[in-house]
């Protein structure tokens, strides 16, 4: 890993943690879309397959998609080093995915000199934590899976996920 373009780049000259500094960067059109996939189990996801499960806190896909959204808006005061970011849009959706699980996926951009990915991997996390948050009382085996990276495109380098190249 010789290549400058694979150190880390939140790591100064002397080995210390740094923020990286995008003065010099482009302002391009940065879009990101992530993923989590929550294992409810059947029982659960047929109490949601049919419309959204009412709780005292509120209805569950309706709170974890405000969540994941301001979850994505507070990324730079939860991850060490983020830049805060003004978010030009972030979207959360949430399908069932029978028979057992339901898929979030974020999807944030912003019109700036760094990426948005943080902020989608965040949404979604925030997303499936509150969904495991408002189901718990059903069920302690819920299983957070699978958040990753689904692309990016605007920054020096685009990327997608291998698996969503089939598609």
């Amino acid at each position: 890993m010789s290549d400058t373009s694979s150190k880390l780049t939140h790591l100064n000259a002397a080995g210390q943690p740094a923020m990286v500094d995008v003065g010099a960067k482009a302002v391009t059109r940065r879009v990101a879309r992530a993923r989590s996939r929550v294992v409810l189990g059947a029982d659960i996801v047929a109490l949601v397959q049919h419309g959204d499960l009412p709780t005292r806190k509120g209805p569950v896909f309706q709170t974890a998609i405000l969540a994941g959204i301001m979850g994505a808006k507070r990324t730079a005061d939860l991850i060490p080093l983020c830049h805060p970011l003004g978010l030009d849009d972030c979207q959360v959706t949430i399908e069932v995915e029978l028979p057992d699980a339901v898929v979030i996926e974020c999807t944030t951009s912003v019109t700036g000199k760094t990426g948005v990915e943080m902020e989608a991997l965040t949404g979604a996390s925030v997303a499936a934590l509150t969904i495991y948050d408002m189901c718990k009382a059903l069920s302690h085996n819920i299983v957070i899976q699978e958040t990753r990276l689904l692309s990016k495109t605007g920054g020096k380098r685009d990327f997608q996920h291998v698996d969503e190249q089939k598609n």
